[in-house]
């Protein structure tokens, strides 16, 4: 029903067949009662609100990358690579640590913080086991590439490759600054956000905005897409299993580009949901927030 004009991360795409017992279960019930006032929420103040949250988060976070490159520079003039590699993860996990480290980092969602070398290579990250040791960020990602050799801080999606065989990759926006010693460019410092971390982030600030209401029965979830991949975690099971799928929300978009809602009813109740693209984020990245007022 669009209407609306302008552990481990778990990824699941919906099943078609999901799709359609959930309209055949509006058929058979029905829209008389419906979820108008959890729409009117939704597009009015949920998602505006939830929209300023990324817009601040980003900022924070190139702001946090500045702020640590100005206090790492003294590490990337170390010269013995094993100090220097232990050194630069020593202080790379104090920069995400009260009270001295840098406020952007602290209770961030953020997954990694690491070196990147002048040519590119991943000197260090901030916990062992390193798995990104001597990856060549600056040949796969041109923000990481801009910072190394125009000084350029920045923020991109980026894909990364599953560690397993055969997995699916996973996706995270970094924040990239350069870092300087004595005026010359001697490396970057590159953060990251996962998808499904951010879409758990933004669930919880919005539970811990109207915790007073949750025991009521208000329902708030937010998640987060990227194409056919959908990013969640610690949502509710069910409604995990009927979020609208890739060409449903092709759909409602082609109808209503800025976004559209919808109502759907699960075990006798009525949800509202809000899909946005966020190109904020990335061009192919949404976020479709779910919403039961109290008693629905």
């Amino acid at each position: 029903m669009p209407g609306w004009v302008g552990g481990l991360p778990v990824l699941f795409r919906l099943h078609p067949s999901i799709v359609l017992a959930t309209i055949g279960l509006l058929a058979l019930t029905g829209c008389e009662d419906g979820a108008p006032h959890a729409r009117h929420e939704l597009r009015t103040v949920d998602i505006p609100h939830v929209k300023e949250i990324v817009r601040d988060d980003i900022h924070r976070h190139v702001q946090g990358v500045e702020q640590a490159a100005t206090r790492i520079g003294r590490g990337f003039a170390v010269e013995d690579p094993v100090a220097r590699e232990r050194q630069m993860r020593r202080a790379m996990h104090l920069l995400q640590e009260p009270p001295h480290g840098v406020p952007e980092f602290i209770s961030s969602p953020m997954s990694f913080l690491c070196a990147v070398s002048p040519d590119g290579h991943v000197l260090a990250r901030d916990i062992e086991p390193d798995t990104m040791k001597g990856t060549d960020f600056g040949g796969r990602y041109p923000v990481v590439h801009a910072a190394l050799t125009e000084g350029r801080s920045g923020h991109a999606m980026a894909e990364f490759p599953s560690l397993e065989e055969g997995g699916e990759p996973s996706f995270s926006m970094i924040f990239v600054a350069p870092v300087r010693l004595h005026d010359e460019i001697v490396g970057a410092i590159v953060a990251g956000i996962p998808l499904w971390r951010w879409a758990q982030r933004l669930s919880g600030q919005l539970r811990v905005e109207h915790a007073s209401e949750l025991p009521n029965g208000l329902v708030l979830w937010v998640y987060l897409t990227k194409g056919d991949r959908l990013f969640f975690f610690d949502s509710s099971p069910e409604l995990d299993q009927v979020v609208p799928d890739e060409a449903s929300r092709r759909a409602g978009l082609a109808t209503s580009p800025g976004g559209y809602t919808g109502e759907l009813q699960l075990y006798g109740r009525w949800y509202g949901y809000g899909y946005i693209p966020m190109p904020s984020i990335a061009d192919d990245v949404g976020m479709m927030l779910f919403r039961a007022d109290p008693d629905s």
